[in-house]
């Protein structure tokens, strides 16, 4: 269309115009900066763990995490620093309501508001936090309290998140560890322990009635370490082997990590919970072990790693359910040096302590920044949000200014 011919366009059909087209020019950019709920994006994440005293920066991390497309991390605690580093990153983030506040927690709503208030309300929104994870591998853990205290705390907290008007945005959820199952070989015989069955069937009713997914701990790792000599190491790699079949389902599996899921899935239809959502909150390979730990070495670690990533990679669902993409978080960012137990607890790290890859899946590490790069990440994780925000108001400003332009020539 010609200049000329907008110009005869008659007065009212122009302020008509262009009120609309800049209420759809508002529209847009305003929407561009509303939270969007989701609890995970895509089909890949990370637990950041840091129970070590030599990883990098909270700061850091983010610019690795772009860098590597990683959109889904899960921390164990709600720390300060690290949500404050987040900001703006766009990164979906699952804190940790740790299993030593579940006690107090438990006791009413009123500590479960005053827990969110300090630890989650002051980042939002600008920080993705997507979920609460209310403890870690509770049931079936060796505190029986815990056990005792566990719905309480979640349904207080799903309550606070109500009351605080943030329901909606932040999913509740409670991940599990493989000792929640009597038995889990074939995944068809797989079915919940009978001494957790009355604490695990009215949690999974409550995460059935706010859709909460059931979120497990699934490591073949642990599982080739405990028997190496009836576990085929292919099988738990992802490489090349026969499989198995389940006989009674007549489903093949060729490799472990799969099994483990259709386990779940298996558990929570025989609990009558068949259309709930299976999540791997923790999976990964230790690339290094004590002498007594199988399988724990780099090779083996990055190629489980590297195989995971592609099979997620190809969002496909399980041979139990096809259609249900899995989606899984690994075990972990970083090796962490101060944690306690077997050699291989600390050698579970995606990158090493100084950021860099401790194997090869795809991944590039931190490298040292020069001036240049520096003011480049600068401007691309700060001035160019800080350009959209200005941006949002300049457009409501023109927009109010064309619009009384407009209306005073009429």
């Amino acid at each position: 269309m010609g200049y000329s011919s907008i110009v005869n366009i008659p007065k009212t059909q122009m302020v008509c115009l262009s009120s609309s087209l800049c209420l759809l020019l508002l529209f847009t950019i305003s929407t561009s900066f509303l939270n969007v709920d989701a609890t995970f994006t895509g089909t890949y994440g990370v637990n950041y763990g840091r129970i070590a005293d030599n990883i990098p920066s909270p700061h850091s991390v983010v610019t690795l995490l772009k860098a590597a497309k990683i959109k889904n991390i899960r921390i164990y605690d709600a720390a300060p620093e690290v949500l404050t580093a987040f900001k703006g990153s766009g990164i979906e983030i699952v804190v940790g309501l740790g299993n030593e506040f579940l006690k107090e927690i438990s006791i009413g709503e009123d500590r479960a508001i005053t827990w969110i208030k300090e630890k989650v309300q002051p980042y939002l929104p600008g920080t993705h936090i997507s979920g609460i994870a209310v403890g870690n591998e509770i049931l079936g853990g060796t505190n029986v309290v815990l056990w005792e205290v566990l719905l309480p705390a979640v349904k207080n907290v799903y309550s606070a998140l109500g009351q605080l008007g943030l329901a909606s945005s932040i999913e509740v959820s409670s991940p599990h560890s493989e000792a929640v199952f009597a038995n889990s070989y074939p995944p068809s015989a797989c079915i919940f322990r009978e001494d957790i069955a009355g604490y695990m069937k009215p949690l999974l009713e409550f995460f059935s009635q706010i859709k909460s997914p059931f979120y497990i701990n699934a490591y073949p790792f642990l599982a080739y370490k405990s028997d190496p000599e009836h576990i085929n190491l292919n099988y738990a790699l992802f490489k090349s082997n026969p499989g198995i079949l389940d006989t009674k389902t007549n489903l093949h599996y060729d490799n472990m990590f799969d099994a483990m899921v259709d386990a779940s899935y298996f558990a929570l239809e025989k609990a009558g919970y068949d259309k709930m959502e299976v999540i791997v909150s923790e999976t990964g390979w230790a690339s290094k072990g004590d002498q007594d730990e199988a399988g724990a070495d780099a090779n083996n670690a990055r190629t489980y790693n590297l195989n995971l990533k592609k099979r997620l990679a190809k969002k496909k669902g399980t041979p139990h359910r096809p259609k249900m993409v899995v989606k899984a978080y690994i075990f972990a960012l970083f090796n962490e040096n101060l944690k306690p137990g077997p050699t291989s607890e600390r050698n579970f790290g995606l990158f090493k302590a100084d950021g860099s890859i401790s194997y090869d899946i795809g991944f590039t590490g931190l490298v040292a920044p020069n001036a240049a790069s520096s003011s480049l990440l600068n401007y691309k994780g700060m001035g160019f949000r800080g350009w959209f925000q200005s941006s949002h108001t300049w457009v409501f400003t023109s927009c109010a200014a064309v619009l009384l332009l407009i209306l005073s020539s009429t």
